[in-house]
């Protein structure tokens, strides 16, 4: 129904593509301005709206490089409370930098975490503050092309390709199909278990890839839960209840991970991006108390566990655990995607 509904959006879907492609083509005419910095820059991304996977891969690549050189990452700060540059700090939180660098820096103190609308401003910026940074991740950056990246890194989900897909209202796509091309690297991401030979060439042939280009598949891996506070580990088994409390784009894959592995769960989903109230929190702890279970936890994506830390007080007794997602790239092709990652930071570095 919903679908039906949206495609008689498909007139305003005509007039939005052809606003974006005016845009990149006074991109490409160099009559908007793109700045290019004499530095690695890598950029995730994806040209549609929703959850593609770019902060496993932004945390993939950060796990890739750390040991090797010094990293940031700089990202918007999605629905943040505060403008302008910010480089985290330990006294930072989610609502002042957004929940996804907020995660990226827990998970990673070492790494600098910034945010800053404007990124063609706030790289300059992170190269003052911390002039040691040897490389910056654009988490998020792909239609944004007021800097060009060193290396792009397109994300596209399986159950969703981007090439069939159509632009917003209609469907989900921000950006032309075309703007693929620019792309070095295209992943296909949240693929199932096992894909065949057939189906990977089937997919490569549909994406038309350039010669420059190179396509990769992943699918989501689910770690151990860890507690959000005191980051005890909890081993899930199908002895297991809980609660699920959502607050991303596609909760899908994790619903269908759950169903297989505890005993049971119920759920609560909220938007993505959601900003949680003392309201939402007496709703969770009351669908909680109704779980009759004596072995009964709460769990929530790692995103959304940066934003439930303002309440420590109320739920740091509680059995509260966040549920880790890593990519693993398939085909036995990880080595050769990392090697593309490590010889673009040095080979960049090289000609410095």
């Amino acid at each position: 129904m919903l679908k039906s509904f949206r495609f008689l959006l498909f007139p305003f879907s005509l007039l939005y593509g052809a606003i974006i492609l005016l845009r990149n083509y006074l991109f490409d005419k160099k009559i908007l301005k793109s700045a290019s910095f004499n530095f690695p820059l890598i950029c995730v991304g994806n040209i549609a709206i929703g959850g593609t996977g770019k902060t496993p891969m932004t945390e993939y690549l950060i796990e890739l490089l750390q040991t090797k050189y010094e990293v940031a990452t700089l990202s918007r700060g999605y629905k943040r409370k505060t403008k302008g540059f910010a480089i985290a700090n330990a006294q930072t939180t989610a609502l002042e930098i957004g929940d996804e660098p907020m995660q990226f820096h827990e998970k990673f103190p070492k790494v600098t975490v910034a945010v800053g609308e404007e990124r063609f401003e706030a790289i300059p910026q992170i190269l003052h503050d911390r002039p040691e940074t040897e490389v910056i991740i654009l988490d998020d950056a792909f239609q944004h092309r007021s800097v060009n990246a060193g290396l792009n890194i397109l994300l596209t989900e399986y159950n969703n390709l981007y090439t069939r897909d159509f632009m917003v209202p209609a469907g989900d796509l921000r950006d032309v199909k075309f703007s693929s091309k620019r792309a070095n690297i295209i992943i296909v991401t949240k693929c199932p278990e096992k894909i065949d030979e057939e189906e990977k060439l089937s997919i490569e042939k549909e994406l038309n890839l350039l010669p420059k280009q190179k396509l990769f598949f992943s699918k989501i891996v689910y770690d151990v839960p860890y507690h959000i506070f005191n980051k005890t580990k909890y081993p899930m088994s199908d002895r297991t209840d809980l609660l699920l409390i959502t607050g991303i784009a596609n909760p899908k894959p994790m619903k269908s991970f759950l169903a297989e592995h505890v005993h049971s769960f119920d759920m609560l989903n909220y938007p993505d991006h959601h900003i949680f109230s003392s309201t939402d929190l007496k709703d969770i702890l009351k669908h909680f108390d109704k779980i009759n279970s004596t072995g009964k936890i709460i769990l929530t994506t790692e995103k959304d566990a940066v934003r439930l830390q303002k309440f420590e007080k109320e739920l740091a007794e509680l059995p509260i655990y966040a549920l880790p997602v890593k990519l693993h790239l398939m085909f036995n092709e990880e080595l050769l995607f990392n090697k593309q990652i490590v010889d673009f930071v040095a080979q960049f570095k090289t000609n410095i």
